[in-house]
């Protein structure tokens, strides 16, 4: 069984930016997807973003697009989200989590969880 464990989440100002970084337990063997979501008290988790197995498709929520990037670093079993231009909207705790099914914006197709990073953007 994978254990995530996310951290880089803390208090910016809108404008600001932030880093986070999904480490994985071991290496997982086989074609999987890397995902981040977020959620806010009383809503539904939200999908953030995605990336491949391979590292070479990636997926962003509209919400997100030109401002966050996801990437892999598969030697470390290390996902990042460097968010730019961070909004008061994009505050949230952050999660990333891992699935081996084709639905990489669907949380209930993703298998393993980290515990959440909280990030919060000040106006």
């Amino acid at each position: 069984q994978v254990q995530l464990v996310e951290s880089g989440g803390g208090l910016v100002q809108a404008g600001g930016s932030l880093r986070l970084s999904c480490a994985a337990s071991a290496r997982t063997i086989g074609r999987y997807t890397m995902g981040w979501f977020r959620q806010t008290p009383g809503k539904e988790r939200e999908f953030v973003a995605a990336i491949s197995w391979s590292g070479g498709s990636t997926y962003y929520a509209d919400s997100v697009k030109g401002r966050f990037t996801i990437s892999g670093d598969n030697a470390k079993n290390t996902v990042h989200l460097q968010m730019n231009n961070l909004k008061p909207e994009d505050t949230a705790a952050y999660y990333c989590a891992q699935t081996f099914r084709n639905e990489w914006a669907n949380p209930q197709a993703y298998n393993y969880w980290g515990q959440g990073t909280q990030v919060t953007v000040s106006s």
